[in-house]
């Protein structure tokens, strides 16, 4: 945005704007927002190699802006010129040459040999694990804690955050316990809204998980220590009446993973080979 559209969204209150060819209406509040966040300090406390790509003649983002962000980060940091690019790089050939680039760059802040998950080999049942199937988590190679984790055909990284010494590549463990038993409560109530062809327009669930003194817990039944807690919101759109709202509710209990959860849970150990 230049300089007039400012001014216009400072006195109007909104103005609309052109951003790579499409119209926009920007709010006074949206760009008070922008203005308040700490950027520069976020910036200067990446702690990661960082590498700026920036095409002179780019017309929605001047060149000072890369030129900030450049002298407000730490090393290592490296600023390319894409001669003849345009913002949203649509020539493909200055796609391409940007992708080079990043590539060649990034190669030497990488591992020459990234580790793989470990597979379980095919002679190996998988009906001795409980579940449909297997689950393997593996240490990445790079970073504190950072873990890899394959599930079927599917894979994601899980680390702590850099409080905790970690270097928050992806969610925590208690991150991902939250989220099985938020996703297994969306299924559930969807699927009992579906079979009742109640007027369920979307779920949302909200999960914190903490540690309370037992003495403060109504329902346990140890009273010495602390327990576990997860506090779990559950909110419901579409056009439900109250009693459907409250069966959904009730329905939110009866999810796998929330039974899991409640019932004694067996969790055997052993040493193997993966």
């Amino acid at each position: 945005m230049d300089g007039e559209s400012l001014q216009v969204i400072e006195k109007e209150g909104e103005a609309s704007v052109s951003l790579a060819g499409r119209q926009f209406t920007i709010r006074r509040e949206f760009v008070q927002d922008l203005a308040g966040q700490p950027q520069a300090d976020r910036i200067r406390g990446l702690a990661k190699p960082l590498l700026i790509l920036h095409a002179p003649l780019d017309q929605t983002v001047g060149v000072d802006n890369a030129r900030r962000i450049f002298e407000t980060a730490v090393h290592p940091k490296s600023f390319v010129a894409l001669d003849g690019a345009d913002h949203l790089l649509n020539n493909a050939q200055d796609a391409q040459f940007a992708a080079s680039l990043i590539a060649a760059w990034s190669r030497r802040y990488l591992p020459s040999e990234v580790p793989q998950p470990a597979r379980l080999p095919e002679s190996e049942s998988t009906s001795t694990v409980a579940g449909e199937g297997v689950v393997v988590v593996s240490e990445r190679g790079t970073g504190r804690f950072t873990q890899v984790v394959s599930a079927g055909q599917h894979q994601f990284l899980m680390d702590e955050p850099a409080a905790a010494g970690g270097d928050d590549e992806g969610p925590t463990p208690y991150d991902m316990l939250n989220a099985a038993l938020g996703a297994c409560t969306a299924m559930t109530v969807r699927m009992y809204a579906r079979r009742k062809r109640w007027p369920l327009a979307s779920v949302r669930v909200a999960l914190v998980h903490d540690k309370v003194h037992a003495t403060d817990c109504e329902d346990c039944e140890n009273r010495d220590g602390k327990v576990d807690q997860i506090v779990r919101v559950v909110e419901l759109q579409g056009d439900l009446d109250e009693a459907q709202r409250a069966r959904l509710i009730e329905i939110a209990d009866r999810c796998p993973v929330h039974q899991t959860l409640h019932a004694e849970v067996r969790i055997l150990t052993r040493q193997g080979k993966l």
